[in-house]
C-alpha cells in the first residue's frame, strides 16, 4: 500500500513536470520569459528607489525650511514615487519574498492616531486597538500590551518596533501611507471635495502648530529613511543573483505560476475586491487606498498598468526608457493565438476604464467622492473599472489552463464573492 502511494505520487509529479517540459525549446522560451520578468522587477524597484530618494530629499528640504513651497514639493515627490511602486504590486502575489516584505512599505488602512494628533471626530479609543490614539509624536513613552516603550528618540529602528505593534495590522508606523499622513494630514471631508490640509507650520519649530514639530520632523525623516532602505533590499532581491530572481527562474513552471498568480490575485481579490468594491459597497472614504492625498485613482491605474506589464513584458521607466522582452503573451500565442488576443483586449479594456476613472479624478471629483452614496455617475465609473478587472481575471484563468500550470489559487474577496458578509 505504501509503495503504491509513493509510486502514484511520483507518477503524478512526473506527469505535472512532463505537461510543462514537453520540449527543450519550450523550456528555453519559458526561461527567457522568466529572466525578463525578473529584469522588469529589478527595473521597477530601481525606479521606486530612485523616486523614493527624491522624496527623501524633498522631505529634507521641508524640514530644513518649512514653507508652502517645500511642503508642496514634498507632496509632489510622494505622488511621483507612487507611480513606479504601484506598478510593482503585481509581483507581490506569487512571490513570497515580496509578500512578506510588502507590509513594511504599503500597509493600509492605518490608525493614524498611533502616529500624530487627530481630529476630535476620530474618537479617543478603540476596542480593537489600544494604540488607537497613542500619538507617538506627542508622547515619548507609550504602552504596548501593558509594557512601557521608550520612544524618546524617533529613529528608523523605533518605527520598525512600532509597526503592527500589539499584532494589530492597523498600527501602520512605516511606509508610503505613514509618510502620506504626515504630509497631508487627515482628510476630514468624507465624500466631499478636498484632501488633507496639514499646514507647513506643523514642521516650523519657530511657529509650531500641532505641537511637537521637532518630533514630527524626526518621525517623517525616519519613515522616509526607512522607505529608502526597504526599497534597497528589494532592488537587491531582484538583482540577477538575488533571492527573488532565483525563486522565479529556478523552476519554469513555478515561475510562470508566480506571474499568473500575481496578475490574477491583484486583479480580482486585492484590487477589484478589497481596494475598490468594498469601498463602493460601503460608500466609505476610509476604504480609499491613498486616503489622505486623494491620489487613489492614480494608484489603482498604475496597479492595472503593472498587471498588463507582467503579461506583455513591457515597461516604461521613469527616465523614459522603454523595456520590452520575452513575455507570457508570446507563450500563449504559441498555444492559442485567439486567447492571447482576448487577454490583451481585456487588459486594454480595463486600462481604458481605469484611465476614464483617472481622468474624472483629475477633472471632476476625487475617488472618495466617486464612491459616495447617491453619486450615480461616479459609482458607475468605478464599477466599470471593477468589471474590467473581474472580466480579465476570467481570461487569466484560461491562460493558466492553456499553459498547463495546474491549479492556481487566486486571491478572493468577500466584497465580490459574498457581499452580504461585508455588512455583518
Amino acid at each position: 500500500m505504501i509503495r503504491k502511494t509513493v509510486l502514484s505520487a511520483a507518477l503524478a509529479l512526473f506527469a505535472a513536470s512532463a505537461a510543462y517540459t514537453v520540449t527543450p525549446a519550450k523550456a528555453a522560451d519559458a526561461a527567457a520569459v522568466l529572466k525578463h520578468y525578473a529584469e522588469l522587477a529589478h527595473a521597477k524597484y530601481e525606479d521606486s528607489l530612485t523616486t523614493a530618494k527624491k522624496l527623501d530629499a524633498a522631505i529634507d528640504a521641508l524640514i530644513a525650511k518649512p514653507s508652502e513651497e517645500t511642503l508642496k514639493a514634498a507632496k509632489a515627490a510622494w505622488i511621483a514615487a507612487r507611480v513606479p511602486y504601484q506598478q510593482t504590486e503585481v509581483y507581490r502575489f506569487g512571490n513570497p519574498i515580496v509578500d512578506e516584505w510588502e507590509g513594511k512599505v504599503n500597509a493600509w488602512p492605518l490608525d493614524e492616531g498611533l502616529i500624530d494628533y487627530v481630529d476630535a471626530s476620530y474618537g479617543k479609543e478603540s476596542d480593537e486597538n489600544e494604540l488607537y490614539t497613542a500619538n507617538v509624536i506627542a508622547n515619548p513613552k507609550i504602552k504596548v500590551n501593558g509594557e512601557e516603550i521608550d520612544v524618546t528618540n524617533i529613529t528608523p529602528e523605533t518605527l520598525q518596533s512600532l509597526h503592527e505593534a500589539g499584532e494589530i495590522e492597523a498600527n501602520v508606523a512605516t511606509g508610503y501611507h505613514a509618510i502620506e499622513f504626515l504630509l497631508w494630514g487627515q482628510d476630514l471631508n468624507g465624500t466631499g471635495a478636498g484632501a488633507g490640509k496639514r499646514p507647513f507650520t506643523d514642521y516650523d519649530k519657530a511657529n509650531c502648530t500641532g505641537g511637537n514639530c521637532d518630533r514630527r520632523a524626526a518621525y517623517l525623516k525616519a519613515a522616509s529613511t526607512l522607505l529608502v532602505t526597504d526599497l534597497e533590499d528589494m532592488v537587491k532581491a531582484w538583482a540577477p543573483d538575488g533571492d527573488a530572481t532565483k525563486n522565479v527562474t529556478g523552476d519554469p513552471k513555478a515561475g510562470l505560476s508566480a506571474i499568473l498568480t500575481g496578475m490574477g490575485s491583484l486583479s480580482y481579490g486585492e484590487l477589484a475586491g478589497e481596494r475598490m468594491k468594498l469601498g463602493l459597497l460601503l460608500h466609505d472614504p476610509e476604504e480609499e487606498h491613498d486616503c489622505f492625498s486623494d491620489n487613489t485613482y492614480a494608484s489603482h491605474l498604475n496597479d492595472a498598468i503593472g498587471i498588463k506589464s507582467a503579461y506583455t513584458g513591457e515597461y516604461l521607466r521613469v527616465d523614459g526608457t522603454k523595456l520590452k522582452g520575452p513575455s507570457v503573451s508570446e507563450l500563449v500565442v504559441a498555444k492559442d493565438k485567439a486567447l492571447d488576443t482576448e487577454m490583451k483586449s481585456k487588459l486594454d479594456a480595463t486600462l481604458a476604464a481605469m484611465n476614464a476613472m483617472a481622468d474624472r479624478g483629475q477633472k471632476v471629483e476625487a475617488y472618495d467622492q466617486m464612491i459616495g452614496e447617491n453619486n450615480v455617475k461616479g459609482n458607475a465609473v468605478v464599477q466599470k473599472a471593477i468589471d474590467g478587472l473581474i472580466d480579465q481575471t476570467k481570461t487569466i484563468e484560461r491562460v493558466i489552463a492553456s499553459l498547463d500550470l495546474g491549479k492556481i489559487e487566486l486571491e478572493g474577496s468577500d466584497s465580490l464573492d459574498n457581499p452580504d458578509a461585508v455588512f455583518k
